[in-house]
């Protein structure tokens, strides 16, 4: 390994301890284990040999926002690690990971979700997926409506191919703290009360919200999945 993946290696073990430290704060704080909670690292620009060692050093699940990044770095990754897609899905991009990830974060239209399903039926497999919500309704974000979530849920329920397990959302940036923490209840509420309802095909157990700068404020709320980037392996690197 060159001098600069060492220095990034480095630069993600002296991270790892400190977000390790907020994030088992967080769940006690919550009245949880942290096995409770799924710490997955966001690996947007991280080279495939940084992500192989923060698999070795106890990252067991990683998210990529690029299908392209993803194929690139598929068949270099360790093989025990557990991959998922966080980013925003083109319809004409699902043909290229479905099988490939075990989970879809960011499905926000039918027209995706049947996408995901027809390939999925193709390949004889089922895909969970994540309902992405616009929780604070801002306009340069993806996702639903929180009020448009039941019928949405109900619509995603007859398409095979597809597994509900939960929402996902992207909190809104420049807020305080208190105010991210009363963004994130609504969130889980809205979760709660979705569960809650029992619909065949929604199983609802996944809750993915909270990254790099407000992941421990969602675990306080009830977050079960949080999406942590820059603080475990840094600033973007763009080499």
């Amino acid at each position: 390994m060159d001098a600069y993946l060492e220095n990034r290696c480095k630069v993600f073990d002296e991270n790892y301890k400190r977000v390790l430290e907020r994030f088992h704060e967080a769940a006690l704080k919550s009245g949880r284990q942290p096995s409770e909670i799924t710490l997955l690292a966001a690996t947007k620009t991280v080279e495939p040999a940084v992500i192989n060692h923060a698999y070795r050093q106890g990252i067991r699940v990683m998210g990529e926002n690029r299908v392209q990044e993803f194929l690139s770095k598929e068949e270099q990754l360790e093989p025990g690690l557990r991959r998922q897609f966080i980013g925003t899905l083109q319809t004409n991009k699902v043909r290229q990971i479905v099988g490939k990830v075990e989970l879809i974060q960011s499905v926000d239209s039918l027209k995706l979700a049947h996408e995901i399903a027809r390939q999925s039926l193709m390949r004889s497999i089922v895909t969970d997926v994540l309902v992405e919500i616009n929780i604070g309704n801002e306009e340069a974000k993806s996702g639903i409506d929180a009020a448009a979530l039941p019928a949405f849920l109900e619509q995603l329920a007859d398409i095979s191919g597809i597994r509900v397990r939960g929402l996902m959302t992207l909190g809104p940036l420049h807020l305080s703290n208190d105010k991210k923490l009363q963004v994130f209840e609504k969130m889980q509420k809205l979760f709660i009360d979705n569960k809650a309802k029992k619909v065949d095909n929604i199983f609802m157990d996944i809750l993915s919200m909270g990254m790099s700068g407000d992941f421990d404020i969602a675990i306080l709320a009830g977050s079960n999945m949080v999406r942590v980037g820059t603080a475990l392996f840094g600033a973007r690197q763009y080499q």
